[in-house]
């Protein structure tokens, strides 16, 4: 018969496990049966966490026997010392269940006390920036995030080149080449200002500086008299954002995926509004064909419309910031990777977890820990936000310098390169100028940030269609430059229409997936074929 300190022993209640919970009736089996169980195997430990006082057991031990044993007596200190060691072990308990959200979780098919299956975690995240931010770390975080920043040292080369008047198509093609890891610098900062601003700010934010080389470019232009690259290079740079930069992140984005999600509402009224601006744009190209003012109603048309889509971006503005922040700050539904074998979804792990049990009850401390689904990883700002801000800054002024050298050699590519402007101005100029948008979009889509992706890349399509063009048409009428209206080259407006068409359709159900990305870079593919 078994002695009373070892029946009030085996009373004590313990922690539950995720196995113990399988494997309950199993350990009330052992505890029936004879002498071979008669020391558990948490009898060397300190008993886990109660909320029973010892006097309690020891009531519930008498009540429970079916002998006469001597009564169980504690003293003052062990129930002191009890008291700490269940504090302790609750404290446990909880730095288990708190780090479970940010590392790997196991489910622990074995061992028979609580103190045995747990797994060390780091407490979760207060909220606050732990990261000690150094001068060296930031520098080597800004310099050495891609491997694309090694053309960094184009850039004061093309700068170099463009002053010492060398020939011009070196200057294009060394500051085409310069704006490109300018452009992966300005994106690594503006998702380090997203990392503490939210996906809606960092997407305005970067659509706002990435448009900056458009604008140079158009003003550049525009007091060249150079219409035709004006009217080309706005046109091209909503192309190139809402084919080859949107179709992009669909395809890189979605090829490990099943699909992706997105905020539709978000997504549905930027098309809506740019829908609104490619209509400003047709009406004046109606208007020139078949009205009988001609020439002279097109350009009190224009500046009357843009003055309008001025104010519609203001209103487009304060609906996003201010009255429906909501709406953007929604989060979209994430999409886990896909693996390269088959059967590691939810059922699966499900299967995994039964089985795990069923091996705690068969083999005790002898079974294997199973894998749980692996959260994906918190994203830490790698410099502070001042940093981030002048590294944002002194990117886009070094890009508007490149874009500058490389606007003043065009006349050379397209007499000696034997290309048409409208190439140069559709295709070539909006690829340097949508560097920053495109390494964007993309990088965010890889990681399933779709909301910032469209934010980017739909939503600087906008900003061009709303701001830009209006923007520099009302310049142009400042400056008495009547030639700069909304009448834009037929073929432009037939092309914008059919892309903001297939956009409006490929977007409407909130989801994406690699073959849409195919569509739209397909339709670019064809427009720049038609362009050459």
């Amino acid at each position: 018969m078994r002695s009373a300190e070892s029946r009030a022993e085996d009373g004590l209640p313990r922690a539950q496990t995720e196995s113990d919970t399988v494997s309950r009736p199993e350990w009330e089996r052992r505890g029936e049966t004879g002498n071979i169980f008669s020391a558990p195997s948490h009898a060397n430990t300190s008993p886990p966490a109660s909320r029973q006082s010892a006097g309690d057991v020891i009531e519930m031990t008498r009540a429970g026997s079916m002998t006469s044993a001597a009564p169980l007596t504690t003293s003052k200190e062990e129930e002191q010392q009890q008291q700490q060691q269940q504090q302790q072990q609750q404290q446990q308990h909880e730095v288990l269940g708190t780090g479970a959200s940010k590392k790997r979780r196991f489910f622990k098919s074995g061992g028979n006390h609580a103190s045995a299956s747990m797994i060390p975690q780091e407490p979760e995240d207060s909220g606050k920036d732990k990261q000690a931010f150094t001068a060296v770390g930031q520098l080597k975080a800004t310099l050495l995030n891609s491997w694309i920043n090694v053309l960094l040292v184009m850039v004061p080369v093309g700068i170099a080149v463009h002053h010492a008047h060398i020939d011009p198509i070196a200057i294009f093609v060394i500051n085409f080449i310069a704006i490109i890891p300018l452009a992966a610098m300005l994106s690594y900062a503006t998702e380090e200002i997203a990392l503490r601003t939210g996906e809606t700010v960092g997407g305005l934010l970067n659509a706002t500086f990435g448009n900056a080389v458009e604008l140079i470019v158009s003003l550049l232009a525009l007091f060249k008299r150079e219409i035709v690259i004006v009217q080309t290079s706005l046109i091209g740079s909503i192309l190139s954002n809402l084919l080859l930069v949107l179709g992009m992140a669909f395809f890189l984005g979605g090829i490990n995926r099943l699909e992706q999600n997105f905020n539709v509402t978000v997504a549905q009224t930027a098309s809506s509004l740019l829908t609104l601006a490619v209509g400003s744009l047709i009406i004046p190209t109606a208007f020139h064909a078949w009205s009988n003012a001609g020439e002279a109603g097109i350009a009190p048309l224009s500046r009357g419309t843009s003055v309008i889509l001025l104010v519609v971006y203001a209103c487009y503005l304060f609906f996003q910031l201010k009255s429906h922040t909501e709406i953007y700050n929604k989060p979209s539904e994430k999409v886990e990777k896909r693996r390269g074998r088959v059967g590691t979804g939810d059922a699966t792990i499900g299967i995994a977890q039964i089985g795990a049990g069923i091996s705690a009850t068969m083999g005790g401390d002898n079974a294997q820990r199973v894998p749980m689904a692996i959260p994906d990883e918190q994203e830490e700002p790698q410099l502070t936000i001042w940093v981030a801000l002048f590294t944002l800054a002194a990117s886009t002024a070094l890009v508007a310098l490149c874009a500058e050298a490389m606007v003043g050699s065009i006349d050379a590519i397209t007499t000696r390169g034997h290309i048409s402007e409208t190439f140069v101005g559709l295709i070539l100029i909006p690829i340097v100028g949508n560097a920053a948008e495109h390494a964007t979009a993309i990088t965010v889509a890889i990681k399933d940030k779709m909301d910032l992706s469209i934010g980017v890349a739909v939503g600087s399509s906008m900003q061009i269609a709303l701001l830009l063009v209006p923007l520099i048409v009302v310049i142009g009428w400042i400056a008495g430059i009547d030639e700069m209206t909304l009448y834009f080259d037929g073929f432009q407006i037939a092309v914008l229409f059919v892309s903001v068409l297939l956009v409006n359709y490929l977007i409407q159900d909130g989801k994406s997936n690699w073959l849409e990305g195919v569509l739209l870079m397909i339709l670019f593919l064809i427009i720049s074929v038609a362009a050459w």
